[in-house]
């Protein structure tokens, strides 16, 4: 074998499965057919559990740039309509503004940290498979070779070369009516709300930063990023042309959109900046994520419109997701059947993106029954439930895997914990970024730790006490950081440490 694992692209998510691979003590290598680093933003920022989960691998300090935790957002929208979070007790809605290039960099240089190998330059032709392991054949700046590996990941995009040389189909649908127009610029001084960040526009009137602001003609987007303000216009019943995009080409869509003239120049600073224009979408969904040894990863696996910014996090988790189970398959003591799990708990995940991004492209369309229904949906938004519901399945909060077990934390992501240990207070993120399976335990007299006997290479043990009001007195956490069991007896009984031991080994493997 050459490697243990093959990925096929150097974007976040073939990345972020690097780095999950080489914590567990896996030899990856990452193939990719551009020769740097990409200079095009196709997203501006994460949205939902994904910062949550950088957070605890230790890399959402390296992007936002603060030693502090992630809060949540107090707003966001849905379908071009705010949503009050603010008013939640529990609010499940975290955001960090960086652009994917900044994202890409700073995976890039956590991967080689952890010696990972990456190959730019390095497109895959072709794809063979064994009992034993998969053949991919490469064209590389010097010429074509060969690789051997246990396991092949593509995480190409959705043009994926590995899901087309498996032969997976890619169902879907294409939308062409739709021309949507962006491009960092800078707005004059004058236009903008020193209290709320907006945009005064002339003629027209006050649009908040950040929000989708539909009109009868349109959708409107002012995003003044810390690394540039981004304007974007999306219509219907367009045709894009065939010229490069410009900027006048922006100013006519805005006046179509908002009846008015929108005063902007081109943008300051180094960039990269943006100036792209995209005719149409796809929402489409791979027949299948595996195919016997060569498995799909992000947006070779799906694809879906990019309205409420959704792509990295269900790309990142997916690579969150599998990269344990991966890890597991090679190492000799995954479970039988781990890795078909990778496909059961994340489609699911695609599918409800899929769901509530069309459902939201809808209510930005135009013509009156839309209004009518923005008008009902605004009704109901005003109730906090609403408003709840639509949060958690925005961030990805509502995912519950199918797991064995009865306690409400099982199969969901896990809790912020500040524990107390031996040596001092620690947040939970701290203790997960080796990415290792940990057992938690905050009963008076750490009564679980046997149950860890013959599992002691592959899960971690942390006792400890907690001041916090309403947490279990024991959890389980996958590498993923999605609980696999809880308890909350302060003195476990023989049942509950069987049902412990069964959660163990249904997710670890059997006791050596």
């Amino acid at each position: 074998m050459t490697a243990d694992v093959v990925i096929a692209g150097a974007g976040p998510n073939g990345l972020m499965l690097a780095c999950e691979l080489s914590l567990a003590g896996v030899r990856p290598i990452v193939l990719e057919r551009l020769n740097g680093q990409t200079k095009e933003n196709r997203a501006n920022g994460l949205v939902g559990q994904v910062v949550r989960a950088l957070d605890r691998r230790g890399l959402y300090e390296r992007l936002s740039g603060s030693a502090e935790p992630p809060r949540p957002s107090p707003a966001f929208v849905f379908g071009a309509m705010p949503l009050d979070l603010g008013r939640l007790d529990d609010n499940p809605m975290y955001g960090m503004p960086v652009p994917q290039h900044r994202i890409e960099q700073v995976l890039e240089e956590r991967a080689l940290e952890l010696g990972v190998e990456i190959r730019r330059g390095h497109e895959l032709t072709g794809l063979s498979q064994d009992e034993d392991g998969v053949d991919a054949e490469i064209a590389g700046p010097e010429g074509s070779y060969r690789l051997r590996t246990r396991q092949f990941v593509g995480a190409d995009g959705g043009r994926s070369v590995t899901r087309k040389l498996c032969g997976i189909g890619f169902p879907g649908v294409t939308r062409d009516g739709s021309v949507s127009r962006g491009a960092h610029v800078t707005v004059p001084a004058e236009l903008i709300d020193p209290v709320t960040g907006g945009l005064n526009v002339p003629g027209y009137g006050p649009i908040p930063p950040f929000m989708h602001h539909r009109t009868d003609h349109g959708l409107f987007v002012y995003a003044p990023f810390p690394t540039g303000t981004l304007v974007n216009v999306t219509e219907w019943n367009q045709d894009g042309g065939d010229q490069p995009m410009s900027l006048d080409e922006l100013r006519d869509s805005v006046r179509r959109v908002l009846g008015v003239d929108l005063p902007f120049g081109p943008p300051e600073g180094p960039g990269p900046h943006q100036l792209r224009r995209l005719s149409g979408g796809n929402t489409r969904l791979a027949e299948r994520f595996r195919d016997g040894r060569v498995l799909l990863l992000g947006d070779a696996a799906h694809v879906h419109s990019a309205i409420g910014g959704p792509g990295l996090n269900l790309g990142l988790q997916d690579a969150l997701n599998l990269g344990w189970k991966l890890a597991a398959q090679i190492h000799g003591w995954a479970p039988p059947g781990l890795l078909d799990t990778y496909e059961t708990e994340r489609r699911p995940a695609a599918e409800r993106v899929v769901m509530h991004t069309q459902a939201q492209s809808a209510l930005i369309a135009p013509g009156p029954e839309v209004t009518a229904l923005r008008a009902l949906f605004t009704e109901l938004l005003r109730d906090e439930r609403t408003t709840k519901h639509i949060a958690e399945m925005m961030s990805g909060a509502d995912i519950r895997y199918d797991l064995e077990g009865t306690h409400p934390l099982t199969g969901r992501p896990a809790p912020d914990l500040v524990l107390e240990t031996a040596t001092g207070s620690v947040r939970l993120a701290e203790l997960t970024r080796t990415a290792r399976p940990l057992l938690i335990d905050l009963t008076p007299d750490a009564a679980l730790a046997g149950a860890l006997d013959g599992r002691r290479d592959r899960v971690d043990l942390v006792t400890a006490k907690t001041s916090q009001d309403g947490l279990p007195t024991a959890v389980l956490l996958r590498p993923d950081c999605y609980v696999a069991w809880a308890s909350d007896s302060l003195r476990p009984d023989a049942k509950e440490h069987d049902t412990l031991r069964t959660a163990l080994a249904s997710a670890f493997g059997p006791a050596r």
